[in-house]
């Protein structure tokens, strides 16, 4: 049974921070555009935003050490570093704008100050964390990190991590206070709310099923609605801001620029603290090294979180296998996104990543047991029986061929348009949610040109720093981190623990 037809500006598909995001900004700079938003599920940021879904770390690039590569010279790049620390101080300037301007009342819903830090065993690794510090501090985005090898200085960062260490293994670790815990989840229930008071239309329980050019150029979405009627709905510009599932839906739109294009999904598990006094004893994100041959987004981390107002500790991720592409996909979506156009990409991803599937294997293999033996590097003490398992979200790796070769598998967020930008497709993973905002502005430049000039001076007013770089403006920099901080709560005055 088929239903009405309907036209608008923009349909956004999805639910999540990238939608929210976007949706929120188009209605900053054309608020008379009507705007669609069909979701899958029964509310909002049900997926990888959600909080138990992913590590909920304002991904900064200041602990995060996969961004800052020893070269082969021995010293440290931190290019991507920078580049990471620019875009989310982007996302830091959009959430202030929005408190300021009374859209958001209270950012501690979403955002708590929490220390970032990095820590490493061994003395080539002790080295190589000193070499990163000292190349950091040189750059102002850094300013205020602290680094130590010194027991007893570490003993006052993280007792919980080296109290009952028998190991006389060199530890060292960086401290940053800047640092944040921010609860994706909450932010796009929030950037939701705000939007439906805005009149934009959320349709939960909508779930796309195809869609097709249009003689003039816009779109026709076939939607398939709560009750199981078909429902076709006209776009101008269409955004896919589903997970996992915009490959599917970017496949589906038959755009030149969505061909060749692969996914290989990886899900994550993570343990959590049931134990309220282990959970006190701990106040940081600690992330650690990747062991040899694991991937980058496998980096082991001890989290403190904000969640539901209460702090909680989560020490992963581990790595998991399904051929899922979201946590409520099908079994099949895995082979039924294998295509003429891209099969060949696929294989030669499957040849080339061969050890990266030997691990995934040995993650899924995994005991209970053994992933304890994995948490007690970072808590010596640590009790079986004060640690849960959670199943966080899946992540869609994005297979491409790139000048590096066919198949290369990509470890990052990338965004495809259309050449006359009337559609978007938002696919990867990590550190998606953290630049969402950077993300956005990406697909607003490349989607809308025409209204480059109109939109730039309410750009800069929403985001002072549009356009300029940070690290190379110090004063800019200072400004920017004052007022984000005062905005959002983060002052050392303001900032309150539970």
């Amino acid at each position: 049974m088929s239903s009405r037809e309907t036209k608008t500006d923009v349909i956004l598909i999805g639910a999540g921070i990238m939608s929210a995001t976007l949706g929120t900004l188009l209605k900053e700079l054309a608020p008379e555009w009507e705007i669609k938003v069909f979701e899958k599920l029964e509310s909002a940021g049900e997926e990888s935003s959600n909080e138990w879904n992913n590590a909920g770390t304002g991904h900064a690039a200041l602990c995060e050490l996969n961004y800052t590569v020893e070269k082969p010279d021995g010293s440290v790049d931190i290019s991507k570093a920078i580049q990471i620390n620019e875009q989310f101080q982007l996302s830091m300037q959009f959430w202030s704008y929005l408190v300021n301007s009374k859209l958001i009342r209270n950012p501690q819903d979403f955002i708590m100050a929490l220390p970032h830090m990095s820590m490493v065993l061994g003395e080539k690794n002790v080295a190589f964390l000193k070499k990163r510090f000292e190349a950091m501090t040189k750059n102002p985005l850094f300013q205020g990190m602290e680094f130590s090898d010194d027991p007893k200085k570490l003993m006052e960062w993280i007792p919980l991590i080296i109290k009952d260490r028998q190991s006389n293994e060199p530890i060292a670790a960086t401290k940053i206070d800047t640092g944040t815990d921010v609860n994706f989840g909450a932010l796009t229930r929030i950037l939701f709310d705000h939007l439906k008071s805005k009149n934009v239309k959320i349709n939960y329980n909508h779930s796309v099923q195809n869609m097709n050019r249009a003689s003039d150029g816009s779109w026709d979405l076939k939607v398939r609605n709560a009750s199981g009627s078909v429902e076709h709905h006209q776009a101008k510009f269409v955004f896919i801001g589903g997970g996992g599932g915009s490959l599917h839906l970017l496949q589906k739109s038959g755009i030149p620029e969505g061909k060749h294009i692969g996914g290989f999904p990886v899900s994550g598990i993570f343990m959590v603290c049931n134990n309220p006094e282990v959970v006190a004893q701990h106040h940081a994100k600690v992330y650690g090294k990747a062991k040899v041959g694991a991937p980058p987004m496998s980096v082991p981390h001890l989290d403190t979180r904000f969640i539901e107002n209460k702090k909680s500790l989560l020490f992963g991720p581990f790595a998991g296998f399904s051929p899922k592409f979201l946590k409520t996909g099908s079994m099949f979506d895995l082979i039924t996104s294998v295509k003429p156009d891209n099969l060949v990409t696929m294989l030669s991803a499957g040849a080339k990543n061969m050890s990266l599937t030997k691990y995934l294997i040995e993650q899924v293999l995994l005991s209970k047991e053994k992933r304890m033996e994995e948490l007690r590097e970072f808590i010596p003490n640590a009790r079986i029986e004060d640690w849960d398992l959670v199943v966080a979200g899946q992540r869609v790796q994005v297979i491409k061929d790139t000048q590096a070769g066919r198949g290369t598998l990509q470890f990052g967020t990338e965004v495809i348009t259309a050449a006359d930008g009337s559609i978007a497709a938002l696919l990867g993973a990590s550190p998606g949610a953290s630049t969402a905002v950077h993300v956005m502005l990406e697909v607003i430049s490349k989607c809308f040109p025409q209204h480059s000039k109109e939109w730039e001076p309410k750009i800069k007013e929403i985001i002072p720093s549009h356009g300029v770089s940070l690290m190379k403006n110090p004063e800019l920099l200072r400004e920017v981190h004052a007022s984000t901080a005062d905005a959002l709560g983060l002052s050392e005055k303001e900032r309150v623990y539970s």
